[in-house]
């Protein structure tokens, strides 16, 4: 009796499994959700199934790096996901760039990359999708703060989610209220840590970020949960798409959630 043939395509579940080992927070209703963006096109088959090949398998893997290590809005992904030239140097298959790895610099205007991290103004704007306008009202504010001419990481992940917020008529002065919450969570950290901080030495300073960071994670977490509760108290029936994970990571050894 002859071998049945390999499979050319998956199922959503297998997806699934493939990815999570390096993208733990993904589900069937993220890739849903970027499927009804336009983000991917599975092939389906007869009955309606999702039928993911290796080229959509890695679709996805550049979409969900690049939301997790450069915080591109889906537009700006979206973009660069479209098909390049015919026999344009670097071309993927499906259409996506190469990603760049995980924790490497932005490109310099000059092509070069920074060290740091640090973006120039240019190049946040392009890496958020942000208009100068926009990115001015965030200063403003005082949501987005550079040091000297160049803006950090911190920067790219509030221009993005700004951007994004936009869409739904949110503009930054209304931003100001999450800066200040903001701000009162880390009052409290800060207390935590305190005594910690008062021993002057580099290992306590070092315990303390770690702590520090342990405890942001799991207040995010349980933001996040409060949220979703008191959305549900206020009946909003429950949406496919869930709130994003904290940017922190997770105490050590554990897991997402």
């Amino acid at each position: 009796m002859s071998a049945q043939p390999a499979r050319a395509y998956l199922g959503i579940g297998e997806v699934l499994a493939l990815l999570r080992t390096e993208f733990p927070d993904v589900s069937v209703s993220k890739i849903r959700f970027l499927e009804s963006e336009g983000l991917i096109e599975p092939a389906r088959s007869p009955s309606g199934y999702r039928r993911f090949d290796a080229a959509d398998v890695e679709r996805l893997r550049y979409i969900l790096t690049a939301q997790r290590d450069q915080y591109l809005p889906l537009r700006v992904i979206k973009e660069r996901l479209m098909p390049p030239p015919p026999g344009a140097a670097g071309a993927r298959a499906g259409g996506a760039p190469a990603p760049a790895g995980r924790g490497a610099g932005p490109a310099t205007d000059d092509g070069a990359t920074q060290a740091n991290g640090a973006l120039t103004r240019r190049q946040l704007l392009a890496a958020a999708g942000i208009e100068d306008k926009h990115l001015a009202e965030l200063e403003e504010f005082g949501l987005v703060r550079r040091v000297g001419r160049l803006y950090g990481r911190d920067a790219l992940r509030v221009a993005s989610a700004a951007v994004m917020l936009s869409g739904y008529g949110v503009g930054a002065r209304h931003l100001r209220a999450v800066r200040a919450a903001a701000e009162r969570e880390v009052s409290f950290i800060e207390q935590v840590v305190a005594p910690t901080l008062r021993q002057r030495n580099p290992q306590a300073r070092q315990q303390a970020g770690r702590t520090a960071r342990e405890i942001a994670a799991l207040t995010m977490r349980l933001h996040g949960a409060l949220i979703e509760a008191a959305l549900a108290e206020a009946g909003f029936p429950a949406g496919g798409v869930g709130l994003p994970s904290s940017g922190y990571g997770t105490p050590a050894g554990g897991a997402s959630a």
